[in-house]
Order: structure tokens, then sequence, then C-alpha cells
């Protein structure tokens, strides 16, 4: 079990229903979250609470964001035009775990198509426990931060 942390969360429609699923599972484990939103399965744009959560990273509010939209993908491109932000989509707890390890990943995104609540909890607590491994990949992250 990890420490407690603070966890910015943040879906569109499309991830209303893993996202507060998610939410709730987290808090039992003594997580503490930053709920962005969206507060219902009306249409709305993905970049708005993917934006947020970054922001609430970048700034120190939360450790880590968790992001959710039908597919992931829409999330994941609008997070990583924040900059600070390593956005990694996931889709099982072993790409969970090496997003952090190996690319210092501090945002994990999530496709409600295609991800169960039982698996991204699953891929959380792998994205959780896991450490930057830096060595070779701290090289490649300073790379990615220098982009733009």
């Amino acid at each position: 079990m990890t420490s407690p942390l603070t966890l910015s969360f943040g879906s569109d429609h499309g991830g209303f229903a893993l996202r507060r699923g998610l939410c709730e599972a987290l808090k039992v484990k003594g997580h503490v979250i930053l709920d962005r939103g969206t507060e219902s399965e009306a249409s709305c744009d993905y970049p708005d609470y993917a934006h947020a959560v970054g922001a609430d990273v970048v700034a120190g509010r939360a450790q880590f964001g968790i992001l959710v939209c039908t597919t992931g993908i829409g999330v994941a491109i609008a997070a990583n035009k924040v900059r600070g932000i390593r956005a990694a989509l996931v889709q099982g707890a072993e790409a969970a775990g090496l997003s952090r390890r190996h690319n210092d990943a501090n945002i994990l995104c999530f496709g409600a198509k295609y991800v169960d609540l039982p698996t991204a909890v699953a891929c959380v607590e792998a994205f959780l426990a896991a450490e930057f491994e830096a060595g070779r990949h701290a090289r490649r992250v300073d790379k990615l931060e220098s982009c733009g």
C-alpha cells in the first residue's frame, strides 16, 4: 500500500462513470481526491478537464492526476499539451507501472470503453507503487521536457 497522496481527477461525459468509481475506490484507500469533474453525462469538452488536472499536478496541488474519456486518447493528448505533464494512456497494470518507472509519468489516462473499474484500480495501484528509475530513463525524460 502506498502512502496517502493527493490525486486530481477529471473526465468528460464518456469517462464520467469510471472516474466516479475510481474516485470512490481511492478515497477508501485513504487518498485525498481533487475531483475536477464533469458532474454529469451531458456532453462536454475533455480538454477542459485535462487542463485542470494538469494544472493541479504542475502547481503541486496534487502529486498525480487521473483522466478518463471514452478512448483515453483525447485526454492524453490534451494533458500532454500542459508543460511539465507526462500523461500515459494505459490499459493494464504492467504498462501503468512502467509509465512511472521509465517515463516518470505524472498523469494516468484511461479509456472507459476499454478498461473496467477493477482493471483501472489495479492500474492506479501499480502506477502509485512504482518509482521513477532515473538512470538512462532520466536522459530521455529530459529530452521530453525540452520539447516545445
